[in-house]
């Protein structure tokens, strides 16, 4: 089921062929004493071509685990993550032309401080063999796309944190994935910064089409971005609610004043005190 921006309950439409879908996800760890702590439980959602969605949930609820098990980093106790079809998990292994369709942004942005801003957006197209003069070129063009255009030759410590975390994005487009996976990218930023970023991230998206799974503390931030924003339960991790936000993008940051996105904060932050902690 999915919760409108009136807060009622409707069922998910399938409309088209899921970019992204999980069946049934679980994720137990094992400690050394041989205690088990099941992480995520039975999670099962599908992820529409180009749709932006948004993870929230109370510390420890298994948000980051889940998006490393989409990034192809932790395989899943149980169950399925497909993309376009396939599956990205078989036996405990990775399907590597799966995980290609993936690109990863972090909080901390991870730059390589001896490399211009330009070497490091291009470095997943050296290591994957593309010619010097195409990767310039790519680099030059997601310059652009993500404002850094005039910066191409800084290195990292040149530049401000939101600065950093733009090239940081362009090179996780680098390579055109078709899913960017975000964990909390503007977490570490001020609140203004962060308001930029989340206007040119709305723009990044919706110029490269990109299907977008972002996770974040903030259910405002949350709401904003997001088509539908998937509310997570203290562990073990399961789906608590789906919600749509109805709201055009990409927004403005007028939107947030207006009383039907005040009124999904509000439902979303109610779900969240009802699960306790």
């Amino acid at each position: 089921m999915t919760r409108g921006t009136a807060g009622v309950d409707v069922p998910d439409v399938d409309e088209g062929a899921a970019e992204l879908e999980l069946r049934g996800v679980d994720k137990i760890y094992r400690g050394r004493s041989g205690a088990q702590t099941q992480a995520l439980q039975d999670i099962s959602l599908s992820v529409r071509p180009g749709e932006f969605i948004s993870l929230v949930g109370r510390s420890g609820c298994g948000k980051t685990t889940l998006l490393r098990i989409l990034a192809g980093l932790v395989s899943p106790s149980s169950g399925e993550v497909l993309t376009g079809g396939r599956a990205l998990w078989q036996g405990g292994r990775r399907d590597l032309a799966a995980s290609a369709r993936f690109g990863l942004v972090f909080q901390d942005a991870n730059l390589f401080p001896w490399f211009s801003v330009e070497d490091n957006i291009a470095l997943p197209l050296k290591l994957r063999g593309v010619a010097k003069r195409a990767r310039r070129a790519r680099a030059a063009d997601l310059c652009e796309l993500v404002g850094l255009t005039g910066f191409e030759k800084s290195l990292p410590r040149e530049l401000s944190g939101g600065m950093r975390q733009r090239a940081a994005i362009a090179r996780a487009l680098s390579y055109d994935p078709s899913i960017l996976l975000m964990d909390e990218p503007f977490g570490a930023l001020d609140a203004l910064t962060r308001d930029r970023m989340n206007l040119e991230l709305q723009k990044i998206s919706v110029v490269t089409g990109a299907t977008v799974v972002f996770v974040t503390h903030s259910i405002t931030e949350a709401v904003f971005l997001a088509d539908r924003v998937v509310l997570l339960s203290p562990r073990p991790g399961r789906i608590r609610s789906v919600t749509r936000v109805e709201f055009a993008r990409p927004r403005s940051l007028d939107v947030e004043s207006e009383p039907g996105f005040q009124d999904v904060v509000r439902t979303l932050r109610h779900q969240l005190d009802e699960e306790g902690g």
